[in-house]
């Protein structure tokens, strides 16, 4: 086999991998809860905000949902901008921040399995460890590693847990669709 068909074989298992992981992990999460969730999505409402909900969040998910909703919105606009330039690094540290804050929060949650960490939390856990090689990568001028790790962890990160957070029952649903 030629480097150049291991280095795609290399890639396509870096993708399918997590392409694999990822439902799997969810799947085994919600497997207990997951009748429930399917009729309780049948009766999805869509809403303005109840900040009542929110006024009534333990302090770990108030601070989990804004760091994470401010992730997003910084993030969107990261991966739109320049990158490179003085607004990419300064915009790039605050988006750390806000995903180490969003994951390290989730250290505090544990309402989805009854006062214990979930499957869910290996998410965290990845993130966790991604994040600081990402970070490391760029100051090593590893652009291409450190574009696919935030890549990876903007995109894989905050497209699968968003969907994971209108699961019916927690706090995004029971805001805008309960």
């Amino acid at each position: 086999m030629s480097p150049q068909s291991q280095t795609a074989a290399r890639t396509r298992l870096r993708l399918l991998l997590p392409l694999a992981a990822v439902p799997a992990i969810v799947a085994l999460a919600l497997a207990p809860i997951g009748q429930a969730v399917l009729r309780a999505a049948g009766q999805a409402r869509p809403h303005a905000p109840d900040l009542a909900v929110f006024a009534m969040l333990s302090p770990a998910i108030k601070i989990h949902l804004l760091a994470a909703l401010a992730a997003l919105v910084l993030g969107a606009v990261l991966m739109a901008a320049r990158k490179g330039r003085r607004f990419h690094r300064a915009a790039g540290w605050t988006w750390v921040a806000l995903v180490g804050v969003t994951a390290g929060s989730t250290l505090f949650i544990a309402s989805l399995n009854h006062g214990k960490w979930s499957l869910l939390h290996l998410f965290t856990g990845w993130t966790l460890i991604v994040l600081p090689l990402a970070v490391l990568a760029a100051k090593r001028g590893e652009i291409v590693r450190h574009r696919r790790n935030m890549m990876g962890l903007f995109y894989g990160g905050f497209a699968v847990n968003l969907l994971i957070a209108f699961i019916p029952g927690r706090a995004l649903w029971l805001m805008l669709l309960g």
